[in-house]
Formats: C-alpha cells, structure tokens, sequence
C-alpha cells in the first residue's frame, strides 16, 4: 500500500510578518519595538530581531550555485577546503626552514615566511629556506618591507632549479605600496614607480600561473578600528586603483585579477564577519567584470586572519575563544586560506603551546568538525542573506564614494579614507569605555586574581604608528580597543609593587535584591582598573558597616542598596566616612541631585563612561 504523502503544517495558517510584530509589541508591554529589539550597528544599518523568507524576495543572488558568478556562494564547487597557514618569521633560512618542516608534519598546509629587514634575499636564501620543502603540495607565502622583487625572483629560480610544474604551485608576495602609503604617509619612490614596480613583480612572476604578487591588506582597515563595511568597502576600492592602475600600464583586466589577493582580519561578529565574505566577492566579481573581464577572472581571492583590534594582553587565554569563532567566520563564508594567530600574540613572542594551539584551532574544524566538507552552509539562511545584501549595499557606497574622488589614492590624499575610519574607531572607543561593545576580562568581567607579572611596554599598550616625518598625507596606525583600559590597569598594577593595593569595600544594606545586584556590579566595575574588591551579605546599620569598611582598610567605600533607601543611607554614610576614604554610590537613583547637594559626588551605574571615572579615582588614589 502506497504511503500518503502527509503535509504536516497544513492545518495551521501561515503566520504574517505584521501579525508577529504585533504580537511582540504587545509583549513587551509599552517599550518601543525599534529601541528595545532592533540593533543599531557601527556599520550603519539596523538587524531586525527576526527574519523571514520575505525578506529575500528582493535578492537575485539567490539561484546561483557555489562557483558560479557573482560567486556570492564562493568559488568552490566540491568542498569547502581551505589552506591552513602558520607565519614563520625569518632572520636564519636554515632554522626557518627547520620549523617549517616541523609544522607542515602537524597539520599546516601555508607557510608565511615573514622576511626581517636585514635578510639578504638570494637564489642560495631560497634554496636554503625551501629545503625538502614539497612547495606543490602546500601554499607558500613571502612578506617583505621592500625586497618584493628579489624574493620573486628568488623564487621563481628555485623552482627552475627543482623542475616541479609551475602550474602546481600557489604563491603570495604581500606586494601592497597602497598599504603602506596608508602607514607611512609616503611612497619609497613615488606613486608612479611603485605602481611600475608592481608590473615589474607581476612579470617576473608570470611563469608561475598561480603566484599572486599584489596583496590588498584590508585588514589594515580593521585593525585601526574600521568598522566591516569600511573593511570591505575601501578594500575593494584599494583592488580597485590595482587593478585600474595595471590596466593603464597595459595589463590584461584578467591578469591583472589573478595577480590581486585580499587580505582580510575577522572580528568578534560572527555572523557579520561570515556574510562579509561573501558580499565580498560578489561586489569585486561585478568589479572585475565591468573591465570587461570573463567570468572566471571575476573570482576574489581571499586569506583571512584573526583581527588584532579585539584581543587583549589581559585574561589573554579568552583570545582563545575570540580567535575560534572567527575561524569559524571566515571558514564558513568561504575563504581560501586562514591563520590563527597565538592567544598570546599580543604581548610577546609565541611560543611552542600557542603556536600548537593556533594550528589546532583549524585542524579541529576540519578534521572533527568537517567544517570542510559543506560549501557555504549559510546559503538560504533568511538572516545570513539579508546581512548579506545589506553589507554589500553599504560597502558599495563606500566603494562608490571612493570613485567620485578619482579613485583610492585620491582620496587617502584628500584624507577622506582616514578621516571616515578614525571616525568609527572614535565611536567604537567610546563604545567601549562606556561598556556598550565589551572586551570580556579587560572592561567587562575582569578576572580579580589577576596581577601582570610580565611588562607591558609602550610597544604594547601604545599604538604603533610608522608615520614618516616627511610624509604627505594623514596616516592611520593601527591599535587594540583594549589599550587604555590595559594601560589603566597596568599602572595599578605597577602602583602595587611598592604600595598597598587599592581596595573598593562594597557597603551593603538594605533590600536585599537590589544591594546584592549592586555590589556585584559595583565590584566587576572597580576590578577593572586592577583595584581590590570585597563584597559582603549585607549590614544591619551603616555604623556598622563603615566601621568594618574602615578596619578593612579601604580606599573606596561603596554603598550598595535601592534607589528609595539612599535619600536617608547616603548621607549617614558620608558623614561617618568622614573623608577617610572615597565614598561612592551604586546606581543612579532619583534622589541624585539632592545627594550632590549634601555633597556626595561620586556615583557608578550603567550609564558610566567607566574608563574616564577610573582614572578620575586611580588620580584620588595618586596614582600615575
């Protein structure tokens, strides 16, 4: 007997998107939908709390297969296999040649060989540094400051000399003179040459189908605070004046793309940071083939790597969990090729368990999780789509933006680039002092235990900025969201080596709900600056409590209870403080301008700047 064929949601009726919005609304019982659900993001568009398949009925990438143009799905067809790839930096080429051996035996497919300055590149550097080194069954990449074309060169001899199929090799010189104008402020040698140079590297190279030797560093953008769509928007724009600027010189619009790699950081949002990708190489697919180019030269190129904004030198072991999920972010939206950096990065040199857990961090995707398994899992996904289209929409107006001003470097002359992305960083530090984007162990949750036993030096609390002194236009220097509060902290801690620590005494009565809420909210806010915290159940008079503060030997006293009690507790508690401590107020309540007549000043809650107000009590405090 044949099966029926069952429709299991056919006695319930469909469900439109008004009548779920107003069942919402009327949920949160008179709080405005937009305030209270809708999320207003540094990328200038809003995430709706709920998508549906309305939604896309506007989209026209939708019936496109991965490694069909606009390539929105990506420009693979089997798989979703990508190159996992550990930096090695280089002073010796035999010993890093040693370590490059050692880790392509655990698991690493991508060499970066990162050249230091002082390295004299020649064909026996070459031969030495790829020794055994099988470079067909792996991706190998250079980094160099000015040494570009004697690494192509290098390169391309020691593949004559080993008569391996050049058609079997991936390669990547990070060739960027754009980049580093953007740094530095100046052209080594002019616009003019260093746009001729990068033709000159591209011919050298031309044996070697698959050797990319322009880079465009869009991670830069990131890592100066820019927020996705500025990433992704000026990083096509910098494609963009390459590939405009090698066409003028006489390059074929397909060469000059398959010369061109895009070098992306991935940040903390995760699904944001996964559909960026793949607007990504829909909008550059439609960029390349307005040159005229053909469907298969329009594909993006790209190698992903964790961002350095986010991470933190405090609580390092959480960078951890930042970098896992943005691996995860790049691999799911289809990039080519990823590294991981260390956790602890940051601070110092790696070391053998951090690299060990860099590489593991990958292998555990693909070897366990099959991460590599499915092409663009997202793909259908109602919000993935539509973040999708709307980062796209944004970074194309930013893209288009650029063109008006007569292309990239133009407009880094003009300082419209640098301007507009010191611009977001400005709001997102100030996102971050006032605890509205969180770094979990350095402005948020710190860990309380935790006293810096190693140097932060300038180098590591301060932004690194290569600014030239001759230099011709503005420049950005990249930084960590994190820095001031580390500094802060640091002083703390340094403050403490010869001096007793500063200790917040949480002075807790009252209703109980509200002075428990309070006291923990007080102590993660005073933790952060590196302070000594003490919570307590809860005292029955506030004698009695400022005296076991005052035995305690506290610098800071908090009172901690409810709104309607402090009119009569915050006056009893100042005037029994007596100026032998800092007196503080948790919250914000009503009665707050009469207690500031009565001369109480200091108050913390969520509205907070708690950065500005931490180093307001770190000064009391005396220290510098």
């Amino acid at each position: 007997m044949a099966e029926k064929n069952i429709k299991l949601f056919e006695d319930f009726p469909p469900i439109s998107t008004e009548q779920w919005t107003e069942k919402i609304t009327a949920d949160l019982k008179g709080r405005d939908f937009d305030r209270a659900l809708v999320w207003r993001t540094n990328e200038g568009f809003n995430v709706q709390p709920f998508y549906r398949e309305a939604n896309l009925s506007s989209l026209t990438h939708l019936n496109q297969l991965p490694g069909e143009y606009p390539f929105v799905r990506g420009t693979k067809t089997n798989d979703n296999d990508w190159y996992v790839r550990q930096d090695i930096a280089v002073s010796n080429a035999e010993e890093a040649n040693a370590k490059a051996l050692d880790i392509l035996n655990k698991g690493i497919t991508s060499l970066g060989f990162v050249l230091a300055k002082d390295v004299e590149v020649s064909e026996a550097f070459m031969a030495a540094l790829l020794k055994d080194i099988d470079v067909t069954a792996i991706e190998v990449n250079f980094e160099t400051r000015c040494k570009n074309k004697a690494v192509i060169d290098a390169f391309v001899a020691f593949l004559n000399t080993t008569g391996v199929d050049k058609a079997n090799v991936v390669a990547s010189v990070a060739n960027d003179p754009i980049g580093r104008y953007m740094a530095t402020g100046k052209f080594c040698h002019g616009a003019v040459e260093a746009l001729d140079n990068v033709k000159s590297n591209m011919e050298a190279a031309s044996s070697v189908p698959n050797f990319r030797t322009v880079a465009v560093n869009a991670k830069f953008f990131n890592n100066c605070g820019s927020s996705i769509v500025q990433e992704l928007g000026y990083g096509l724009a910098q494609g963009a004046e390459y590939l405009s600027q090698l066409i003028e010189r006489g390059v074929s619009v397909e060469d000059a793309a398959a010369a061109i790699k895009f070098n992306f950081a991935t940040g903390g949002n995760y699904f944001m940071e996964l559909a960026k990708l793949r607007a990504g190489r829909m909008l550059w697919a439609q960029i390349v083939k307005a040159y005229g180019a053909n469907d298969a030269a329009c594909k993006m190129y790209v190698h992903s790597e964790t961002s350095n904004w986010n991470k933190s030198a405090y609580d390092p072991y959480v960078n951890m969990l930042r970098t896992q999920t943005e691996a995860m972010s790049s691999i799911l939206g289809g990039t080519n090729s990823m590294t991981v950096a260390p956790f602890n990065k940051v601070y110092g040199e790696s070391t053998e368990f951090s690299e060990r857990i860099a590489r593991n961090q990958q292998l555990l995707l693909k070897e366990e999780s099959h991460f590599d398994k499915i092409v663009d899992p997202g793909a259908g996904s109602y919000y993935i789509e539509s973040l999708t289209e709307s980062i796209s929409e944004q970074a194309w107006t930013i893209f288009l933006e650029v063109q008006e001003k007569g292309g990239f470097v133009a407009s880094l002359k003009e300082g419209a680039v640098q301007g507009a992305i010191k611009a977001v960083a400005s709001k997102r530090d100030l996102h971050i002092a006032t605890r509205r984007e969180n770094v979990l162990g350095v402005n948020q949750f710190p860990n309380f235990t935790e006293h810096m036993d190693r140097e932060l030096t300038d180098a590591i609390l301060c932004p690194t900025d290569e600014r030239a002194a001759d230099a011709e236009i503005e420049t950005l220097a990249p930084y960590r969201g994190a820095e001031a509060f580390e500094a802060l902290r640091y002083r703390t801690d340094e403050f403490a080596k010869n001096n007793k620590r500063p200790l917040a005494y949480m002075l807790t009565i009252g209703n109980l709900t509200f002075r428990k809420a309070r006291a923990q909210f007080s102590c993660n806010f005073f933790a952060v600056a590196g302070f000594d915290v003490q919570d307590n159940n809860g005292f029955e008079t506030i004698e009695a409590g400022v005296k076991a503060a005052k035995e305690a030997g506290a610098d800071i006293i908090v009172l901690c209870s409810s709104d309607d009690e402090y009119e009569t507790f915050a006056p009893e508690a100042i005037e029994k403080i007596n100026d032998e401590a800092i007196f503080v107020v948790a919250g914000a309540p009503k009665c707050m301008e009469d207690l500031k007549a009565k001369g109480i000043e200091n108050f913390v809650h969520v509205k907070s700047n708690v950065l500005e107000d931490l180093k307001g009590y770190s000064a009391k405090l005396g220290i510098n």
